[in-house]
């Protein structure tokens, strides 16, 4: 059955059209489930969006959603809807592993805040996605199970960490997902694949249950085929916690709420340092895929403006100062005592926590571990994380101080589109400059989104939008309204539908 003829593929459909014909009775919970498995067993041999599947409990789920519709009852707006959770977020009763040896046998004896609202909506999980190692990469090629792929061209990267869950939206193996954010890990790999991910302001979501890379700047959020599932899921997520004492106290709004309102007047910055900076330059076709999206932006009355955020140029050196630091701290607990993988045959207890660290951890996380012991030891911890964070403050200024003029910012989501598996993979610094344009966001605490906004190289170009803390109704709001009137979302679903079948 093709995308345009009068029942789509149930596996192309958004989340929101899905619930439509479950309401309506035209498809069943059981018959979208199993749509969406026979798309996984089709494709993600090649792909490998996933570590884990959980068909049983995703069964479980489905056949009660049915039960509920055929007994007239109401359902939510993403009960029945299959999700792809990113495997950072602990399950309870379910491995996981962050993708890293290091946790092998780890079964959580709880779940993470996200999980449990998922489940109080009704969602369908049906898997567990690959990822960086421990959420540190840009690429998905730090995973110990192997490399996701990029459904636009399988020789690329997806973009990372988040990588599964991204590959997973784009080859229409889930309808929407969750992945984590520390420098771009959900913007990324979203712009990499063709579809929306959305950052949520710091404290917006509980981190409670998601396993930490850097405490100060992780963040989850939704990964989906269009804004208006990015909203409905929130919904879901978002809120108080006290679980989690970074959580915001004040109830989340309804995210849907300005979906659909016009953007006349809206004033938007263009922030001249996420074109060019030292080291990097945005590649020319994606930059006039931004700028043709700034016209569309204009045509629908908005007021765009070139503006400066003259400190955004100092986020790279500090994330990898204020993230490694972190990651070292949180990461000194995997040791081989108490969970997780343990290295056989040590002969004492120092050398069995080093011979697990050794053998447990990838290149990259030894990589930032390093970095960071390095910027917090005696003597060094003014010089390096205490500057780093005097600079933090000065980049967050920056952004209040746009924010007093205009309603939203819009940059590239990236510098680059997809690049070439192992194109990267031996210079760190290339791999790092990827996140140029998402890592000062997270350094500020604010929210942003990608969306597609057109193609360079025949690949996807993320158009990303930026607004001030807790106003992510408005970054909604704009967003949306610049993907109802090009319709890139709807076109990368037909594409992607398109070059996975035929790789």
């Amino acid at each position: 059955m093709g995308l345009h003829s009068a029942m789509p593929d149930l596996h192309t459909l958004t989340a929101h059209a899905a619930h439509e014909l479950l309401v309506t009775k035209a498809i069943s919970a059981r018959e979208l489930l199993d749509a969406v498995y026979a798309r996984i067993d089709a494709v993600d041999e090649r792909v490998h969006s996933y570590v884990l599947l959980m068909r049983e409990q995703a069964d479980a789920v489905s056949a009660r959603v049915d039960a509920k519709i055929a007994a007239g009852e109401s359902i939510g707006p993403l009960e029945g809807i299959p999700l792809a959770l990113k495997d950072i977020l602990c399950t309870q009763g379910i491995p996981t592993t962050c993708c890293s040896r290091v946790l092998e046998g780890f079964v959580p004896p709880y779940d993470a805040t996200v999980v449990r609202r998922l489940d109080d909506a009704g969602v369908v999980t049906v898997g567990k996605t690959n990822m960086d190692e421990f959420a540190m990469g840009s690429s998905t090629e730090n995973s110990a199970f192997g490399p996701s792929r990029n459904p636009w061209d399988l020789a690329r990267v997806p973009g990372g960490s988040s990588g599964g869950s991204a590959s997973a939206i784009g080859a229409d193996e889930a309808l929407i997902a969750l992945g984590t954010d520390t420098g771009g890990s959900i913007r990324q790999p979203a712009a990499y694949c063709g579809v929306v991910g959305m950052k949520p302001t710091y404290g917006r979501v509980s981190r409670y249950g998601l396993i930490a890379f850097a405490s100060s700047l992780d963040q989850i959020g939704p990964i989906t085929k269009d804004v208006r599932d990015a909203a409905l899921l929130m919904n879901a997520i978002g809120g108080p916690d006290p679980c989690d004492s970074t959580c915001y106290p004040e109830p989340a709004p309804d995210f849907t709420e300005k979906l659909g309102r016009d953007i006349t007047g809206m004033k938007i910055g263009v922030p001249r340092e996420f074109f060019s900076q030292e080291g990097v330059q945005v590649d020319p076709g994606v930059a006039e895929a931004v700028h043709a999206a700034l016209r569309v932006l204009e045509a629908q009355g908005a007021i765009v403006e070139e503006c400066s955020l003259p400190n955004v140029r100092f986020s790279l050196p500090i994330y990898y100062i204020i993230a490694p630091a972190e990651a070292s701290s949180n990461l000194a607990r995997y040791d081989g005592v108490e969970f997780g993988y343990r290295a056989p045959g040590t002969r004492d207890i120092v050398s069995m926590m080093t011979d697990t660290r050794d053998a447990g951890f990838g290149m990259e996380v030894k990589r930032r571990i390093m970095l960071g012991t390095y910027a917090l030891s005696s003597g060094y911890y003014d010089a390096y994380y205490l500057k780093a964070s005097q600079v933090r403050t000065l980049i967050r200024q920056d952004f209040e101080r746009a924010f007093a003029q205009y309603d939203v910012l819009v940059t590239p989501t990236a510098p680059t589109v997809a690049f070439p598996l192992g194109a990267k993979v031996d210079d760190p610094m290339q791999m790092y400059l990827n996140d140029i344009c998402t890592i000062p966001i997270n350094m500020a605490g604010v929210p942003s989104i990608s969306v597609p906004c057109g193609y360079d190289q025949g690949l996807p170009v993320g158009l990303q939008f930026i607004t001030a803390h807790w106003d992510e109704t408005t970054l909604l709001q704009a967003a949306y309204a610049y993907e109802q009137a090009t319709g890139w979302s709807r076109r990368a679903i037909d594409e992607i539908e398109r070059v996975t079948m035929a790789g």
